[in-house]
């Protein structure tokens, strides 16, 4: 009997003890980085832990909400707008946004993700009302930076910070997506046009300053040519000068010396006149127009004229 008291009592007692190290264990908790925990206690809410290893009290504290800090990604489906000028399209959106204060996102607001995505709804809804299919289209920037200003303001009680809004996609009706792309297509063409049209006016105008350029060197060559022609012209004249006076010069010499060695031989005057005057009978004889002959040899000359008249008159 003592025995089995024993028994049952060990018994008894590690059971105890397993349900202490039970409840001990469980009122031990690690909160890990970027996530925090509110608690409770007796159903108010008591502190927020952040990370590190906390204790709360067995059957009074309670873990109410686990939160965590990093930033979130939340991509809504698509939602229909009707723009400015009554065009009905669905714009889905991505939404950027951090919980900064655990305790405010716990109590703030029953479902907070679903408080965000029809927010985000009635936001884009009065944005979008306000421009027109074109802005609509152009305006995604201007968008997100409304948005973003709207929803954080809103979500700011709730301990939630929006950090950025995306329109992820902008889906207009099929009649719209077709006249937009017949309108792109012929936006294409006109530029295609213009392109070729510029291209064309290039090539015209570099084929005129080509023929100019061609024309110029033309007449800088021809004009080169007549330069060199009227050069070489000149020195032609000039040597022909030079050399119908050398030619002179050597008659006038040799006549000269002729006269000359007539005079030592011991001519008298008339020989030395007569030898003159046949001397420019010779330099006559060429292609000069005029000769100026000296008085005493023009008398000769006529004394000689009038010789050959008796002779003619006596045969």
């Amino acid at each position: 009997m003592l025995t089995a008291a024993l028994g049952a009592g060990f018994i008894a007692f590690v059971v105890v003890l397993l349900v202490v190290l039970v409840i001990l264990s469980s009122c031990i908790r690690i909160v890990p980085q970027a996530t925090a925990m509110v608690i409770e206690r007796l159903g108010g809410y008591l502190a927020t832990w952040s990370v590190g290893v906390h204790v709360k009290v067995p059957f009074i504290d309670r873990v109410a909400k686990r939160v965590i800090l990093k930033e979130q990604v939340v991509d809504f489906a698509p939602q229909p707008v009707i723009t400015k000028d009554n065009v009905t399209m669905r714009i889905d959106t991505v939404v950027f946004f951090q919980i900064t204060d655990p305790k405010l996102y716990c109590y703030g607001v029953e479902n907070p993700i679903m408080a965000i995505e029809n927010l985000t709804a009635t936001t884009l809804r009065n944005i979008i009302g306000d421009l027109e299919l074109d802005q609509t289209l152009t305006s995604r920037e201007t968008i997100n930076t409304k948005m973003r200003a709207s929803l954080d303001a809103a979500t700011d009680p709730w301990g939630i910070k929006v950090n950025r809004v995306e329109l992820k996609n902008i889906i207009p009706p099929t009649a719209i997506q077709e006249a937009m792309e017949k309108q792109m297509k012929a936006e294409r063409e006109r530029r295609e046009a213009i392109l070729r049209a510029e291209g064309e006016k290039k090539s015209t105008i570099l084929v005129a300053e080509g023929k100019k350029e061609s024309v110029i060197l033309d007449a800088e060559a021809e004009k080169q040519a007549a330069i060199l022609r009227a050069e070489a012209q000149r020195e032609a004249m000039i040597r022909e000068a030079e050399g119908q006076a050398t030619a002179i010069l050597k008659v006038q010499e040799a006549t000269a010396e002729g006269i000359r060695f007539i005079k030592d031989a011991g001519a008298d005057d008339a020989v030395i006149q007569l030898k003159s005057l046949e001397a420019f009978a010779k330099a006559a004889d060429g292609k000069a127009t005029k000769i100026i002959i000296p008085s005493e040899i023009q008398g000769m000359a006529g004394m000689v004229k009038s010789l050959v008249e008796v002779g003619k008159s006596e045969e």
